[in-house]
């Protein structure tokens, strides 16, 4: 991984603090993974043990079918469970058979065999905690964008990823999160294959609306390629072609809204590794003061630093090519690890 560290402004490096869950990392204004207007007061209550606010936000996005909703939420409380999980255990503890609970759980579950040199090990005594909760709601394809995940963690083979691929989107065929899940499937599974995984992410956004997260997905494939430093060259129209569909999807949103602000956050990365500065400049406007870790936190141990420090250069100077370039001229290795 590239250092990034010696090219920031001496302020940045011994003012910084890492993020958590209860707290983002700010900084002139920007917040890194800074929560939505109806996630915060729910993390807030889980700061002081309570569930309830939880357990009805989770509960309005299946009664919504508001699933891109459900797995952001799901996400992001499952990460604040980590190191505070007193408000998870006492939900668990008051309604066991909880489908909304038994979600963030098996999250959570995921999140915490994920680093351990026996993921997989780890990650198969997880199997029926994902079970209980796929059956939860047969309408919901969140936990089964979990199961795919706890399948590359545990190296299942293409044909039980098949299935439960198969089953994720005959519940939600364009459901965002269990095509990022695939698509890293493939990234783990044919390392170095980038032109089947942007086939994959093609066709995906081909038959996606217009608005549809998935449209976002040849830009991660894109991210993939430039940041991975192997396999077979990929056109720079391709790039190109990813880059302006996920252009055409953040112009549907409001500039500022935290919504898209990943994709955004991911879109200008590409963008300033394609060096279109003016198209960069364009996404770091509307990202507003939306920063988050993905993917800044893929190639450098500083996320907001480094966000910081490209969104000051791609508006005042020529791109800042040694932050992002390796010798070879594709790029960092991203973290390979990254769940």
């Amino acid at each position: 991984m590239v250092d990034t560290m010696a090219l920031l402004p001496p302020f940045i490096r011994t003012t910084r603090a890492r993020p958590t869950a209860d707290r983002p990392a700010v900084h002139d204004e920007v917040l890194l993974d800074a929560p939505d207007a109806r996630l915060a007061p729910v993390l807030v209550a889980a700061a002081h043990g309570a569930y309830a606010p939880a357990a009805v936000l989770l509960a309005e996005t299946r009664a919504a079918a508001a699933w891109e909703d459900r797995d952001r939420y799901a996400t992001r409380l499952a990460a604040f469970a980590r190191s505070r999980s007193e408000w998870l255990d006492a939900w668990r503890a008051a309604a066991p058979h909880d489908p909304d609970a038994l979600l963030v759980a098996a999250q959570l579950a995921v999140d915490r065999a994920w680093p351990s040199p026996a993921r997989a090990e780890l990650l198969r005594a997880v199997s029926p905690l994902i079970t209980e909760a796929a059956r939860g709601d047969d309408r919901d394809p969140v936990p089964w964008r979990v199961a795919l995940d706890h399948a590359r963690g545990s190296r299942a083979g293409h044909r039980y990823f098949e299935e439960l691929w198969e089953a994720a989107v005959r519940r939600a065929p364009h459901h965002y999160g269990c095509h990022v899940a695939a698509l890293r499937y493939l990234a783990a599974s044919w390392h170095g294959s980038h032109r089947e995984c942007f086939d994959f992410s093609d066709r995906a956004a081909q038959d996606a609306p217009p608005d549809s997260l998935v449209q976002a997905l040849p830009v991660r494939a894109a991210f993939a390629y430039l940041t991975d430093g192997c396999g077979p060259e990929v056109p720079r129209e391709r790039l190109d072609a990813a880059a302006d569909r996920a252009v055409a999807l953040s112009a549907r949103f409001p500039a500022a809204d935290p919504w898209p602000a990943e994709m955004r956050n991911l879109l200008a990365y590409v963008l300033i590794r394609l060096e279109r500065r003016a198209d960069a400049s364009a996404q770091l406007r509307l990202i507003g003061p939306y920063a988050t870790s993905f993917p800044w936190d893929r190639v450098s141990d500083d996320p907001l630093g480094l966000f910081l420090t490209l969104r000051d250069d791609v508006r005042a100077a020529p791109l800042p090519r040694p932050a992002l370039h390796a010798p070879d001229g594709r790029g960092g290795h991203a973290r390979r690890d990254g769940h």
